[in-house]
């Protein structure tokens, strides 16, 4: 349903779930579910789910298949796998994976040998905060994020919108902020529903963010709001860096953000103010106009004049849970990453394999070696990466792939085999024990016995290693409540203890400066870097820099997206329950824009790109809440796959019209808002 991983408990009623609830003793969820975690009883019990092993019968993309046994298409899988090893090395083949079970995947892929395994969710979505992070302040922000907004007196949420990206702990922790009386800044074009909670709405102009926040530091620095002792004793670079803000004026950054200089000033102050208690929120997705690193670089860079890294309020230093892994074998040999040898570039800080450049290097002379199967774990790259065709191209390029999902998403439709999963609530997965604020560790254990004849991922994993002779890079064998006891057992638990409440949670450590904490950072110079010399050596600009956007040509507005409190992308937008809450998207306009347009609210509509790509028909928001130079809609919908029979054609796919993107030439990920459309009434 979700990467966030709340503690949910099933309530099960004659071998049926009937109710899911808020586990009160699982610390992201205290008790409380979004309509999500609510809504996963849908997923469950949705009458489209894959029934059984499906082999490709016409071309690719056709959606024709034949219902084989697991048998039959395990073995095929596995002959493909061994075929692509012998003819072409196991690099030839890669992993896409989206979801805490692909870990088991993950472990196969190792012993397999390739070390192309990549997740969508770092290079479509969070990567560009982590590099930000980790090149001033030495770690990356994590998920979930190390943000101690409970105890914060001012938040600043720019490009944020939490309420409707239902981040269930921080949902809970911005009422609880709000609540004990913490102020509210929100930045974003549209008055989103936190904009709704704010005492300072700031209409951004798209693309402008790196001037505001510029503007931001220079009143702070001018002014001397800042935290002059922190910024003494742990930052490195700051008179380079206070050189650099002196012409960043907040009249400056008015020509650009269409911010009025005297609101900026303002809100600088507000922000100075509760320092150190005073935090800047990194968002989710940051993957915006292709200055992505930069942009979270002059996030973080605020965040340490406010001295707010590693203080109460502000970042805290996380915990962890140590649970020792099973040892496995070792690979043989180390091989090149295809997605991390482009031809024609390279990305110098990005530390996670990008699921575009493994898209890409299917394409013959793209990279160093050409990627020539896939094995796609829980994730519609159809539609989560930018610039279908290519992607589609890229799959018909392929030899051969294999599609592993709950429901026949798109993807699924262009496998050679599909291999039927079963939802989270019919399985074991591993222990999910992540940095967080307090140390615990969590189990997944199943509910209900799988549906139809799908399968838990560990025995999909396990069952192809068996016949590629690789069963020792599956520990968990047969029974993988056993491996996750043992690896319970050896970090001093009892599994039983913990199947009673589905999580272990340990002793409360100091996660600030006030605590007692004394602050380290893994950055070169072991100081925060205002200035980073890493940058500067790899040819990039060493401090934040601001580049103009693009301005919309005549006629055109520039589309950015969302998300609705009730879905998680697409994966949710054929989810019955959830479908009676919001069963489609809209895109939203500013009613005056509409006017000029001769289009009222409600009116059926069509959004022609830059590039000539056309969607619709689509209902129209004429709404205030929203500029008149952008338009807006939520992600995850417009499904083209036969198979899902609710959300098929409900709504628009914003991702037909993302045909264009920009590349952060610091990690590489790609621009999600680079393209512009025009609006316009609806003719079959």
């Amino acid at each position: 349903m979700c990467f966030w991983k709340c503690g949910v408990l099933a309530h099960v009623k004659k071998g049926r779930v009937a109710k899911l609830t808020g586990n009160p003793d699982h610390p992201l969820s205290r008790g409380k579910l979004c309509p999500r975690g609510v809504g996963g009883i849908g997923l469950l019990y949705d009458p489209d789910r894959l029934r059984q092993p499906l082999i490709r019968r016409e071309k690719r993309g056709a959606q024709v298949f034949e219902a084989v046994s697991w048998e039959s298409a395990l073995d095929r899988v596995a002959e493909q796998m061994r075929r692509m090893k012998d003819e072409h090395g196991p690099e030839a083949l890669a992993l896409f994976s989206h979801g805490y079970g692909g870990s088991w995947f993950k472990a196969l892929m190792k012993g397999y040998g390739t070390p192309n395994v990549a997740a969508p969710s770092y290079a479509q979505c969070r990567g560009p905060r982590d590099a930000g992070f980790s090149l001033t302040h030495g770690s990356p922000v994590g998920s979930p994020a190390v943000i101690d907004m409970p105890r914060a007196r001012v938040i600043t949420l720019i490009g944020g919108h939490l309420g409707e990206n239902m981040h269930n702990t921080q949902v809970q922790d911005l009422a609880e902020a709000r609540r004990r009386g913490a102020r509210l800044i929100v930045v974003d074009p549209r008055y989103s529903v936190a904009a709704g909670k704010a005492d300072h709405w700031l209409p951004i102009r798209p693309g402008t963010d790196i001037a505001l926040l510029l503007a931001w530091m220079h009143v702070i620095v001018e002014e001397g709001l800042f935290d002059h002792n922190y910024v003494a004793g742990y930052t490195i670079g700051f008179e380079k860096f206070k050189e650099h803000l002196r012409d960043k004026t907040p009249e400056w950054a008015f020509t650009q953000t269409t911010i009025p200089p005297e609101r900026i000033v303002e809100t600088a102050r507000i922000i100075a103010g509760g320092r150190p208690a005073s935090l800047i929120h990194p968002g989710r997705r940051a993957n915006w106009y292709g200055d992505d690193t930069q942009r979270a670089r002059a996030v973080a860079t605020l965040t340490a004049l406010l001295g707010a890294w590693g203080r109460a309020g502000g970042y805290y230093f996380a915990a962890k849970f140590d649970i020792p892994r099973i040892a496995m074998p070792k690979p043989k040999k180390e091989l090149p990453v295809a997605a991390d040898m482009p031809k024609d570039r390279v990305f110098p800080f990005a530390d996670h394999i990008l699921a575009n450049g493994l898209r890409d290097a299917a394409i013959p002379g793209t990279s160093e070696y050409d990627i020539r199967a896939w094995m796609v774990y829980g994730s519609n790259l159809i539609q989560s990466i930018p610039q279908k065709k290519k992607t589609i191209e890229a799959i018909e390029k392929l030899d051969f792939m294999v599609a592993i999902d709950v429901l026949p998403a798109e993807i699924t439709g262009w496998a050679d085999v599909v291999l039927p999963e079963c939802t989270y609530l019919e399985r074991w997965d591993d222990i999910h024990a992540p940095d967080y604020s307090e140390p615990y560790a969590a189990i997944r254990q199943p509910a209900v016995e799988p549906l139809l004849q799908s399968k838990p991922g560990w025995w999909i994993a396990k069952e192809l290693a068996a016949r590629l002779g690789l069963s020792s890079y599956c520990p968990w064998g047969d029974d993988p409540e056993v491996y996750v006891g043992r690896r319970l057992t050896m970090a001093g638990h009892s599994l039983a203890t913990v199947k009673k409440t589905g999580v272990v949670r340990g002793k409360p450590e100091p996660v600030a400066i006030e605590e007692g904490l004394d602050p380290s950072f893994d950055t070169p110079s072991g100081k925060i870097e205002l200035y980073s010399q890493q940058m500067a050596d790899a040819g990039l600009a060493p401090m934040p820099v601001y580049r103009p956007p693009k301005a919309p040509p005549p006629g055109m507005f520039r589309l950015f997206i969302g998300r609705s409190p009730v879905h998680t992308f697409g994966r949710t937008t054929n989810n019955r329950m959830l479908g009676e809450i919001v069963a489609e998207n809209e895109i939203w306009m500013s009613a005056k824009a509409a006017a000029e347009l001769g289009l009222e609210d409600r009116a059926e509509v069509s959004l022609p790109n830059d590039d000539g790509v056309k969607v619709g028909p689509v209902a129209l928001k004429a709404t205030q809440r929203i500029r008149n130079d952008c338009v807006y809609t939520v992600h995850g919908f417009g499904h083209s796959s036969k198979g899902l029979l609710f959300a098929r054609g409900r709504g628009i796919a914003d991702d037909d019209l993302m045909s264009r993107t920009e590349i952060d030439p610091a990690i590489g990920c790609t621009a999600l808002n680079v393209n512009f459309v025009s609006v316009e009434r609806w003719s079959a």
